[in-house]
């Protein structure tokens, strides 16, 4: 009898270390300045690898001191000064092609394309579609499943 009182404690003490788990990995940041480094350590001293535009979103892998350690969309991994980063939402196109629509339905007006890499503010979701607005100030909406980021 004891040891089933403690199952239920146990599983859910797990969950919870799991669910924790996988809200910390999912943790999103976007670049907050025109340009940034993308470095291959958590320095300036490090080799810079790629140089990232604003917007462009990233997700959180590690922390240390003033530095996180993010991967891009393509799965790629590197190092950003924290305060060179943001909360807003972006979106970046992982397919060729994306049809940028009027309404968050397939049969909705193509607005746009936006190409592979492209970046999109993230500025409304609804049933598996994102609104989202390009440099050029265009608004329209895209299915989710044809971007990365948050």
């Amino acid at each position: 009898m004891t040891g089933t009182r403690r199952l239920p404690g146990v599983v859910f003490a797990l969950l919870m270390l799991l669910l924790m788990q996988a809200a910390q990995a999912r943790e999103m940041v976007s670049v907050a300045r025109p340009e940034i480094h993308l470095r291959s350590g958590p320095g300036t001293g490090h080799e810079v690898t790629w140089i990232l535009s604003r917007g462009y979103p990233l997700q959180v892998l590690a922390r240390q001191g003033r530095w996180l350690r993010v991967r891009d969309f393509e799965s790629d991994e590197g190092w950003v000064f924290r305060s060179l980063t943001g909360k807003v939402p972006h979106y970046v196109v992982k397919v060729k092609v994306a049809n940028v629509r009027s309404a968050p339905d397939t049969r909705s007006r193509i607005v746009a394309r936006a190409a592979y890499g492209e970046v999109l503010r993230t500025l409304a979701h609804h049933d598996g579609w994102a609104r989202v607005r390009n440099d050029r100030g265009l608004v329209g909406w895209v299915a989710r499943r044809l971007l990365w980021g948050w």
